[in-house]
């Protein structure tokens, strides 16, 4: 390991920390330099696995680490707060995974807390990092699509009963796990003020989304309509049209491919990502990068449009009465 190295030390071991080692292992200049679980059984046996040279039984002993330059959190949303709350009082840089928290409420409390003490944090939302964003933003801008109109994102898997969908102890529900990326697909590539809102979903037997439909109008004469849902499988695609062309992204929630039309579907070209490691390679980048230059947030996900998101998706579950415990609805 070199000195310039961005050393990471990585919260849980379950499937989310398995990509982020996996991805760490295949990248130059950043490293995984510790690994903390609530079972040093289990920290051990992934470090073992991964190549880490430290391992540890509680989240706090990984936090009093000094020789520690980032620390993702990739515990289950409803298991955010308390260890990033942690990890920023201790003056750790936190890269905390989607969605950031379980409500606003607690999503304005941790990032006015790195505020307060000029901490580096950022939501790993990873597809926010990845290339071919500016790519699409440059297609946009230089007036290809002509003036924006509608844009679609639809995300869905088949889950089954997994509890991190069907528990409200565990912020379950669609939304919060998949939908989030529609509503970021949407934000990162056009950001007017939204003027009205509707939406719909279907619950589970413990009151949880499912399925969830969200038609907003924006500025500009400009529409979206985004889907997620924890109970079918979905092309996960992508569009953005214009009054001169549209684009198809194959994948909103990690795009290999995107797709350009012009009037009457003439299909005009087609851009393929380059070859990733898994794509979360670039949110790891992007810190490092801040992290350099002295910044407590990204540019690619900054923290305002982060708590905008939390925001936006507090008011859709209040609306469908999906309720966690940690809330504290009516919002103000």
């Amino acid at each position: 390991m070199k000195q310039t190295d961005l050393r990471v030390g990585i919260i849980a071991t379950g499937w989310i920390a398995e990509k982020a080692a996996l991805t760490i292992s295949h990248m130059e200049g950043v490293t995984c330099h510790a690994v903390a679980s609530r079972s040093l059984e289990k920290a051990e046996a992934f470090a073992k696995k991964w190549g880490i040279p430290y391992a540890y039984g509680s989240y706090s002993k990984l936090l009093d680490t000094e020789d520690i330059d980032l620390v993702y959190v990739g515990t289950p949303h409803s298991h955010h707060f308390d260890v990033t709350m942690e990890a920023i009082q201790k003056r750790k840089p936190c890269l905390v995974e989607k969605a950031f928290m379980a409500n606003y409420e607690q999503s304005l409390a941790v990032v006015n807390a790195a505020h307060e003490r000029k901490v580096f944090l950022a939501e790993a939302i990873w597809t926010r990092y990845q290339p071919i964003v500016k790519t699409i933003r440059d297609i946009i801008k230089s007036g290809r699509l002509g003036e924006l109109r509608l844009l679609t994102g639809s995300i869905g898997y088949s889950m089954g009963d997994k509890p991190r969908i069907m528990r409200a102890d565990l912020c379950g529900g669609a939304l919060l796990d998949l939908g989030v990326y529609g509503i970021n697909f949407v934000r990162m590539f056009c950001d007017a003020k939204i003027e009205q809102i509707e939406s719909q979903c279907m619950k589970s037997d413990t009151g949880m989304d499912l399925t969830n439909t969200i038609s907003w109008r924006m500025e500009g004469d400009i529409m979206a309509n985004i889907q997620s849902s924890a109970c079918c499988v979905n092309d996960n695609q992508g569009t953005i049209c214009g009054t001169e062309g549209y684009l198809i992204v194959d994948n909103i929630n990690n795009p290999q491919s995107v797709k350009i039309y012009k009037r009457d579907r003439v299909f005009v070209e087609e851009i393929k990502v380059p070859q990733q490691i898994t794509g979360y390679e670039y949110q790891f980048l992007a810190c490092k990068e801040a992290l350099a230059q002295g910044l407590t947030e990204t540019p690619y996900m900054p923290l305002d449009e982060t708590l905008y998101i939390m925001r936006l998706m507090d008011d859709l579950r209040y609306k469908w009465g999906v309720h966690y415990p940690m809330d504290s609805f009516p919002l103000s």
